[in-house]
Formats: structure tokens, C-alpha cells, sequence
């Protein structure tokens, strides 16, 4: 009798098994199409309902972490993702999701701890660049480099990786690394988009100018017509002194963006050395910059300064130098030169007595025995002698 009710109990046991296995396969079945018709809160809400106190139904909670990632409820992602690569510490995957959820959480350092566990298991390429990203994001460029170029060892030719990196060396002024690991890849794709114009850059900040216009050139025959291609090709242009060329790139960049005030000092800087006519051509593009600028000295000097000798040597424009070079002095009064001009411009309109009190003031902070200090002392002399000469 105990023998047949023992079996009973055990056939009743089986059958309630059988059972909660049957409707947990159907709720995880229904909870997997709710996530893949982006019913996410749907399907959270049936999962939760599987999840009991003390058990850890891992299948379960994989469903559930996904659901809360794709959801963008990070944190919870994140949590479950903790918990389920505890349990099973070789699955990738949960590293890997793990990774990618305290990334978007902005948890950078936790992120790199788990993109490493991964690491530890099997060099991914893309998870390489991963833990860079976050390195990055923390301003640890040095340790961003290393996992860019681990990266890029495993697959050369990934164009996102490879420009993150190239930038990095950019920033860090190292131009010949910059070029150097960009070569490779453009020697298979030798018109890339995003590449060249990154190594023709590195050229242009090194100030090989011949080589950036030539890549930037490239860049633009061939339809990249993108406003860093203009602004640096003219930038290029006008240091190997092809003016009328950076004139013709630089306005093409404005046509592009005009938001960039030195953009609007270096067309005005070019017509200026083109010896375009000042009140025409030179002084409209000064104007816009002064009124895009922000109160920054030394970009506020410069400009004062073109206004400046757009009006010097005109007899009558003097008062219109002076008062520029009055205002380029007093932005950056390092500009210590503006000083002995101010007072030759005075000595041009014979107002020897103003002239007289600039090249001293000059003379007190110039360096004596220099060109500028020569030039000035032998102006005040002869100005002095005149003034004297004048008097009754």
C-alpha cells in the first residue's frame, strides 16, 4: 500500500515538473516573439513572472537581460548581465553585454574590466576597440592606441578603428606615426574618404604643405566635397603661396559653413595678398569676423591688425591705421612693434609731438640694438630736430 502511494506521489511530482517546465517553455516562447516585435515592457513583465526567490533559472534571466537592454534600462541590464557571468564566467556573451551596458551607462571603468574579461578568453577585434573606445572616454589616449592598434593587427583594414587611431597620434602631435599607420591602408584603397583626408591632415599639421594639397587635391577630384576638404586644401594652397587657388578653396568652404570666424580672417588675409582692393574685397570679410568673434586677444589683435595695414601707407587713411594698430596693440600688448608704427604714422601726418611720445614708448620696451630699436631712435632724432627747427 506505502509502495503504491509512494508512486503516486512521485508520478503527481513528475507531472507538476512536467507542468511548470511546459508553461515556462511557453511563456519564455511568447516573451521571445513580444522582444522581437519590440514589445519589450511586454515581455519583461511575462519574464519577471518566471523569476522565483532563491532559484536561477539561467535562460530565464539571459531573456529577461536582453529585454532590459534592448529596452535601454541599462542599469537593470547591467545587473542581470553581473549575475548571469558570475554563474557562468567562460560565456562571452554575458561579458560582452556586460561591457556594452556599463558603456552605456557612461561606467567607462567597468566597462574596460569586463571588455578584458572577454580579452582573457578570446582577442575579438571588435571588443579590442571596444575597451579602447572606453579608454578614449576617459582620456587615457595612450591606453586607447594600444587596444586601436591590437585591433587593427587582427584586421588592418577596418576603417572606423583605423581613424580613431590615426586621430589619437594627430592630437598627440605625432604626424609621422599618423602617416606611418595610415599607409597600409591606403596603399589597398588609396582614395579612401575618411583616411587620406586624416593623413593629409597629419602632412598639413607637419607643414609638408606640397604633400597635403596634393592629397586634399586628390580628395576633391574625385567628389569629396566636404568643407575640411576646401578649408584645409586652401589653407595649403596659400602656404606654398598658390593664392589665387586658396582664395578659390577657401570661399568654396564658406559656401559649405560660415559659421567659422577664422575662416573669414584667412579669405580676408589671401585677398589681402592677392592685392585685392581693402575697402572692396579685404575689409567686408575683416567685418564679418569681428562680428562673428568672440572676445578672444589674440584673434581680436590679428584682425585689427589686417584693418591695419589695409589702410597704412594711404595718405588718407592714417588716422584709420592708428587707430587699429591702437587696438591690435591693446589686445595683445605683447605687439610691442604696433608701437613704433603708431608713431611713424603720426610722424606721416607731421604730428611730431604724438609721433615723439609713441617711439618713446616704444624705446622703453624694445630691444636695444634690434632693427625695430635702431629704426625708431633714429626717427625721434630726426623728428626732434624738425620739431625744433619749427619752433620760433
Amino acid at each position: 500500500m506505502k509502495r503504491r502511494l509512494l508512486t503516486a506521489a512521485l508520478l503527481v511530482c513528475a507531472a507538476t515538473l512536467q507542468a511548470q517546465t511546459t508553461h515556462r517553455d511557453s511563456v519564455l516562447a511568447e516573451a521571445r516573439y513580444l522582444k522581437s516585435i519590440y514589445r519589450t515592457d511586454d515581455a519583461i513583465e511575462k519574464l519577471s513572472a518566471l523569476v522565483q526567490p532563491g532559484a536561477m533559472d539561467e535562460g530565464v534571466l539571459a531573456e529577461l537581460a536582453d529585454c532590459h537592454f534592448q529596452s535601454g534600462a541599462y542599469e537593470d541590464a547591467a545587473g542581470t548581465y553581473f549575475l548571469l557571468s558570475s554563474k557562468s564566467p567562460d560565456n562571452i556573451l554575458y561579458h560582452i553585454r556586460l561591457m556594452q551596458a556599463y558603456s552605456r551607462l557612461k561606467a567607462y571603468s567597468q566597462s574596460i574590466q569586463a571588455g578584458r574579461a572577454v580579452l582573457q578568453r578570446d582577442s575579438i577585434p571588435a571588443v579590442l576597440s571596444f575597451v579602447g573606445d572606453s579608454f578614449r572616454q576617459l582620456e587615457q589616449v595612450d591606453s586607447a592606441l594600444w587596444y586601436y592598434r591590437r585591433s587593427l593587427a587582427q584586421k588592418p583594414m577596418n576603417e572606423t578603428v583605423l581613424s580613431k587611431a590615426v586621430g589619437i597620434l594627430i592630437d598627440k602631435e605625432k604626424y609621422d606615426e599618423a602617416i606611418a599607420q595610415s599607409e597600409p591602408f591606403l596603399a589597398e584603397d588609396p582614395d579612401n574618404m575618411t583616411i587620406a583626408p586624416l593623413q593629409g591632415l597629419a602632412y598639413y599639421r607637419k607643414g609638408d604643405y606640397e604633400a597635403a594639397s596634393k592629397i586634399f587635391q586628390r580628395q576633391e577630384d574625385i567628389g569629396n566635397d566636404t568643407y575640411p576638404i576646401h578649408y584645409y586644401l586652401g589653407q595649403s594652397y596659400w602656404h606654398t603661396l598658390v593664392i589665387y587657388r586658396a582664395e578659390e578653396e577657401l570661399q568654396k568652404a564658406w559656401q559649405i559653413d560660415s559659421s567659422d570666424v577664422n575662416l573669414a580672417y584667412s579669405i580676408a588675409a589671401v585677398k589681402k595678398e592677392a592685392v585685392r582692393p581693402f575697402e572692396r574685397e579685404v575689409k567686408p570679410w575683416l567685418d564679418k569676423a569681428l562680428e562673428m568673434l568672440e572676445p578672444d586677444p589674440v584673434t581680436m589683435s590679428r584682425i585689427h591688425q589686417q584693418y591695419a595695414l589695409g589702410y597704412y601707407g594711404r595718405e588718407d587713411a592714417w588716422d584709420l591705421a592708428i587707430a587699429h594698430y591702437k587696438e591690435a596693440y591693446r589686445y595683445n600688448p605683447k605687439l610691442i612693434s604696433a608701437l613704433s608704427t603708431i608713431a611713424y604714422c603720426y610722424q606721416q601726418k607731421k604730428e611730431y609731438k604724438a609721433a615723439i611720445e609713441w617711439y618713446e614708448k616704444y624705446l622703453k620696451v624694445a630691444r636695444p640694438g634690434s632693427r625695430g630699436y635702431e629704426f625708431a631712435a633714429d626717427n625721434l632724432k630726426y623728428i626732434r630736430a624738425e620739431k625744433f627747427m619749427e619752433e620760433p
